[in-house]
């Protein structure tokens, strides 16, 4: 694993446990959003989640022994950038985790405007006649 490797799955960890915490605090109605601001959010939340997507796809090539001729630089390469597109800490791993977090993203949004209609219609309560 390389240093950028580390770096990357720590990043990537603690950006997957901030979204679940994110969408746990929503469940648990820790805070509300506007439909117009979830709206947006889930917009690019989704329009993320659609790039990862094509891109996974698009990316599996990164995942197979790249012909890059017979030399001894290229042969000591081909391996090595299989490994760093596909262990622990690799690329594709760490996109499809990234996409997960999306959905705990996506999830957390929901709730929170599920949150702001029940405020909303809580003190629409409080004022009828």
């Amino acid at each position: 694993m390389t240093a950028i490797g580390a770096a990357m799955g720590a990043a990537m960890g603690a950006f997957a446990g901030s979204m679940k915490q994110f969408a746990a605090a929503a469940a648990g109605g820790q805070f509300a959003v506007s439909p117009e601001g979830g709206d947006a959010l889930l917009k690019a939340i989704r329009d993320m989640a659609r790039w990862v997507d094509d891109n996974l796809i698009e990316g599996e090539w990164l995942a197979q022994q790249l012909p890059l001729g017979s030399s001894h630089g290229a042969e000591a390469m081909k391996p090595y950038l299989v490994q760093v597109a596909t262990d622990d800490q690799g690329f594709i791993p760490k996109l499809r985790e990234f996409r997960s977090t999306l959905a705990d993203a996506e999830q957390g949004i929901m709730a929170a405007m599920e949150n702001y209609d029940n405020t909303d219609q809580g003190a629409r309560g409080n004022f009828s006649a």
